[in-house]
């Protein structure tokens, strides 16, 4: 089961466990936070009313707040002695999608120490 979810504007397609930096989101490291979606794709059936889409609960749990990579801008006219540069560092949010629906995310298994075979000295 995935979704279609707008924040920020911009839309972006979720499932269950997945991690994506979204722009800032007001909210603490840790809190929940309802996501609005506006299409669900349950295997069999597709949900593409925004009306009825939201009716749908999207949770994400807000992992970090960060600032995303320096982007620079620079301007110039020729033979005009015209340059500025100027920089932007857009501020972040990155979260993990809890639920989608009634489906939820499972976690991670542990991983198992590899099992050393028992080494036979030959006499």
């Amino acid at each position: 089961m995935y979704a279609i979810v707008k924040t920020g504007g911009k839309q972006y397609k979720v499932a269950p466990g997945d991690r994506l930096n979204v722009e800032k989101l007001d909210a603490e490291v840790g809190a929940k936070v309802d996501l609005e979606a506006i299409c669900v794709v349950d295997g069999a059936k597709v949900e593409a009313d925004p009306a009825k889409a939201a009716a749908t609960k999207v949770t994400a749990i807000v992992l970090e707040q960060f600032k995303g990579e320096k982007q620079l801008v620079f301007k110039f006219k020729k033979r005009k002695n015209y340059k500025k540069l100027r920089g932007h560092r857009q501020r972040l949010t990155r979260i993990e999608i809890e639920s989608v629906g009634s489906a939820k995310a499972g976690k991670p298994a542990a991983k198992k120490a590899a099992e050393k075979p028992a080494s036979e000295d030959a006499e």
